[in-house]
């Protein structure tokens, strides 16, 4: 059965998470198409932005716990493995040189919570729920905390993951953990006016917008201007800045 699906048309990567009957939970299969997903979207000229959404009621319960059940007796090493390959995968989405944008509607926990987080923007359908619950079950929120922390802060992030509430839509906005919080009757219409927006702008601005944005992440204050230095020199050498110049300046006043 197929756990993703994926196309693109009109300049968009979707990449739609299909395994409704089990809130898409994550197991090795779906990860692994996931990461397939995202490099087909990486590599495909074609796509400039990429969608990521979900079928059914949630986009994403997080771990499939039958999955983890079915290997709690196997070795270190397959454990480790289980845990890299999401990992990797959140890395991926932000190495990505394309904008990502999750589209969540109903739950988004756990590590469905965290994928979404990787994404570079979130738009929350506004009866959508977050949370991280794994300390209900004795696990550990471990492999979404870089992103939180660096999202909400670190008080705001440590109510998350030791109390495993959930939040509304509204509350993960004033948190920092979504982008925007679209209203229901117009939730489809607004995610492809913000992909639409995305699409228009010249790649290149947005490749080079994504790349030092993430990159000030390791970079102190000087370090981090002499980078936005070296991005403002690179991103005026590009002909879609040179059109966008002189389209600007031959408008008449």
């Amino acid at each position: 059965m197929t756990r993703v699906r994926s196309a693109v048309a009109d300049g968009v990567a979707r990449i739609t998470l299909a395994r409704p009957e089990k809130k898409n939970a994550l197991d090795e299969e779906m990860v692994l198409a996931l990461h397939e997903a995202v490099r087909a979207g990486a590599a495909n000229e074609a796509a400039r932005v990429v969608l990521l959404e979900a079928d059914g009621a949630d986009f994403c319960a997080g771990a499939d716990l039958a999955a983890l059940a079915a290997m709690l007796d196997a070795g270190a090493d397959a454990h480790r493995r289980d845990a890299e390959i999401l990992g990797q995968l959140f890395v991926a989405l932000r190495e990505l040189p394309k904008p990502v944008v999750a589209a969540v509607r109903g739950r988004a926990l756990a590590g469905g919570c965290g994928l979404a987080m990787a994404c570079d923007l979130v738009l929350a359908h506004e009866e959508a729920q977050f949370g991280f619950p794994e300390v209900s079950v004795g696990f550990v929120p471990a492999m979404v905390m870089t992103v939180l922390r660096r999202s909400v802060g670190e008080k705001r992030a440590f109510d998350l993951v030791a109390t495993g509430r959930i939040v509304s839509a509204r509350e993960a906005l004033d948190l920092g953990l979504v982008s925007r919080v679209l209203p229901s009757a117009t939730f489809d219409a607004d995610v492809m006016r913000t992909i639409a927006a995305l699409t228009a702008a010249p790649a290149s601005a947005l490749r080079m917008t994504k790349k030092l944005f993430y990159a000030l992440d390791t970079r102190g204050f000087d370090a981090g201007i002499a980078l936005g230095v070296q991005t403002n020199m690179e991103a005026r050498a590009t002909p879609e800045f040179r059109a966008g110049v002189e389209r600007f300046t031959k408008r008449k006043p």
